[in-house]
């Protein structure tokens, strides 16, 4: 079986060396009436054909290829979820392929998930990839598509935003509007609603989401699930199913899985980019830094998802301070304290409020303002832990103050904290504190903003 794809509908298929004359693209999926054996060496037995009307294209028809492995029984998710928890990547993978046929498909976003594709390629069934071009991606990322393209063989299907919406916003309210007042506006118009009109052709998709990306928003993510924010063909609460085949891995299996087997990469990797997005809100990642904190780096740590897995942010509960732990950033677990050790001084309100009026101190402080479900703050926790236990006995105190939750406010105001962690260094003989500007926080860069000011 081939297929010849529009990316007017933007959802992708593996396409096959054919014989046949390439059929010309019209706007829509045509499906050739022959079985066909594609290079993956699969043999299709003859489709039935079913038209779908996609969104916002009434007046066209695309025919979609039953998936005969779908039941029309109910499936427990959770139960499969649950199943599935210890099976491998490629496992997953084509179960998923296996169940949902030519009704599902791979997000891919142009960076280390071409992890993804590659599972699909072993599993040797046919897939489809799709992609959501906002108008504002990187130069290397549009021409790692199209190496993408020719490596596999494939079509990717492009997704783009409704010109009029961007129009409106872009006319409104500036080019860079998100620095001012957050990304979540700008990916809604340019992200989230042309997925959610892609996904509305299909009745599951792949992702890959990772535990160990957002630890405040994906840390509890299961390898399927019934997608609690999109809508599928069906339409409706459950119409639409998510597979996360790549949940359990770590950043660093994925990246020995690629090079294992010589998969092209997107060339940012190599100049420091681990997480990519679009060009004006991403950006290479320094020593000591979480992968999500080259995202949006102006916000703070909870915010740091675009909305194409928002179904991962639940309501925060309002007890955020809750003894020695607290609601985590999806509010469905409770974190323990952070940089617990005898020569880290836990500072009070009263303690730091202090420490802001006395212009003669004893001895310089470093204090870190933090959250304890923050990933950053989470991740620095090794190296300022080891920097206070080489600064122990120096003359120079180290401590901690707890910014979130009600005193959040007060550090916005008297701390200059913009967002977390924030480092201040309290000289001996000034009651001005002195913000660590750089986002590198690995010892020794800590260690010389130090030694350069005490």
């Amino acid at each position: 079986m081939a297929l010849s794809v529009s990316s007017s509908i933007s959802i992708s298929t593996s396409t096959f060396q054919s014989s046949q004359p390439k059929l010309p693209q019209i706007g829509s999926i045509r499906v050739l009436d022959r079985p066909y054996d594609g290079v993956v060496g699969v043999k299709l037995s003859q489709p039935r054909r079913r038209f779908v009307k996609p969104i916002n294209a009434a007046d066209s028809s695309v025919p979609i290829i039953a998936s005969e492995a779908i039941k029309t029984e109910e499936v427990d998710f959770e139960q499969l979820a649950s199943q599935l928890d210890n099976a491998s990547p490629l496992q997953i993978m084509d179960r998923a392929l296996a169940k949902f046929g030519n009704d599902i498909a791979i997000a891919f976003s142009g960076a280390e998930d071409v992890a993804l594709i590659e599972y699909a390629r072993l599993t040797g069934r046919p897939f489809r990839v799709f992609s959501l071009d906002t108008g504002r991606l990187n130069p290397e990322t549009y021409r790692y598509f199209e190496a993408v393209e020719k490596h596999y063989g494939i079509r990717i299907e492009y997704m783009f935003p409704d010109a009029f919406e961007v129009q409106a916003l872009v006319r409104s309210k500036g080019l860079f509007s998100f620095y001012e007042d957050g990304h979540q506006e700008c990916c809604r118009v340019r992200k989230v609603r042309p997925l959610r009109r892609a996904l509305k052709g299909l009745r599951a998709w792949i992702t890959g989401q990772r535990k160990d990306q957002s630890p405040g928003t994906r840390s509890e993510i299961p390898v399927v699930q019934v997608d609690p924010a999109f809508e599928g063909i069906d339409g409706g609460t459950g119409s639409l199913i998510k597979w996360n085949p790549v949940a359990n891995m770590k950043g660093n299996d994925i990246w020995n899985f690629l090079r294992t087997m010589n998969v092209p990469v997107n060339s940012l990797h190599s100049q420091g980019y681990i997480s990519i997005g679009c060009e004006p809100c991403t950006r290479a990642v320094l020593p000591g830094q979480h992968e999500r904190e080259g995202r949006w780096w102006w916000e703070d740590a909870k915010a740091k998802e675009c909305g194409l897995h928002k179904g991962n942010i639940k309501q925060e509960d309002d007890a955020h301070l809750n003894g020695n732990g607290v609601v985590h950033a999806n509010g469905t677990a409770t974190v323990a304290d952070i940089f617990n050790t005898q020569n880290v001084v836990s500072l009070s309100r009263t303690g730091i409020e202090n420490l802001i009026r006395l212009e003669n101190r004893r001895k310089p402080w470093l204090v870190v303002l933090y959250a304890p479900w923050c990933p950053y703050c989470q991740d620095m926790e090794e190296s300022y832990v080891d920097l206070a236990e080489k600064l122990a006995g120096s003359g120079v105190k180290v401590g901690k103050f707890r910014a979130d939750g009600d005193q959040k406010e007060f550090a916005k105001h008297e701390l200059k904290l913009g967002s977390f962690p924030t480092i201040l260094f309290f000289p001996e003989h000034s009651s001005q504190p002195i913000k660590y500007p750089s986002e590198k926080r690995d010892v020794d860069s800590l260690m010389a903003f130090v030694n350069a000011l005490r």
